[in-house]
């Protein structure tokens, strides 16, 4: 992976620098994402480890805001790494990048609480964009994720009472916000579509979050998308 010139892209927040943990079993991914990452200004490689069960200790050392969560590892995998660490209170969030795009896969990371999934040939620019996003709690997938996502989700119904009855528990606002998102809208849009102000849609999303018990906006997509 070539990486974008230094300082390029969006800056963080208030000057904010975004905090990224790399867990991959590859020393040649490790190393071209480090150099990738470390040509922005506002992202910082943290720490690196190889295998899923340095995860936690890792974010205990380091505190990172992102971890880019490797797949396939020869002890514990990402996936099992990714379900252990959203069940943290003080979890980061993760995005998988990997090169397997399997519907196993994709369903059980974005079930998991991942915010974004992206495969390894994704262009440097939209890697570190993806960091930035899905820290905001923006949730970030490659194009053909998405697809992927929506195709399997659009046929599936075995859990769609089980969604409804969740869904049944939002007021009818919220219910709105919850559906823009499963659209892949931003606060900002939301805030646009529904008329009101950005602070109100966030504090929308923090309800539905506590009456779902869920952790992020990629799984409030797959709770409306089950519902249909």
């Amino acid at each position: 992976m070539s990486a974008g010139a230094p300082g390029a892209g969006a800056p963080a927040a208030a000057g904010r620098t975004t905090r990224v943990l790399l867990v991959d079993d590859d020393a040649l991914v490790r190393a071209g994402l480090t150099m990738m990452l470390g040509a922005f200004d506002d992202i910082e490689v943290v720490g690196a480890v190889t295998d899923g069960t340095e995860v936690a200790s890792a974010v205990n050392t380091h505190g990172p805001d992102v971890v880019l969560m490797d797949i396939r590892m020869p002890g514990l995998d990402g996936l099992s790494a990714t379900e252990s660490l959203r069940r943290r209170p003080d979890a980061p969030q993760v995005i998988v990048l990997t090169t397997f795009d399997t519907d196993e896969h994709v369903l059980r990371a974005l079930r998991a609480g991942a915010g974004g999934f992206l495969l390894k040939h994704t262009p440097p620019r939209e890697i570190a964009d993806a960091v930035r996003r899905v820290a905001a709690g923006e949730p970030m997938m490659s194009p053909e994720v998405l697809r992927k996502m929506i195709g399997m989700v659009s046929g599936a119904d075995p859990g769609r009472d089980r969604a409804r009855t969740a869904l049944a528990r939002l007021s009818p606002g919220e219910n709105d916000v919850a559906r823009l998102i499963a659209e892949g809208r931003t606060n900002h849009e939301i805030a646009t579509e529904l008329l009101m102000s950005t602070a109100t849609v966030k504090a929308y999303v923090s309800r539905i979050f506590t009456k779902l018990s869920l952790t992020n906006r990629v799984q409030i997509a797959l709770l409306v998308h089950d519902a249909r």
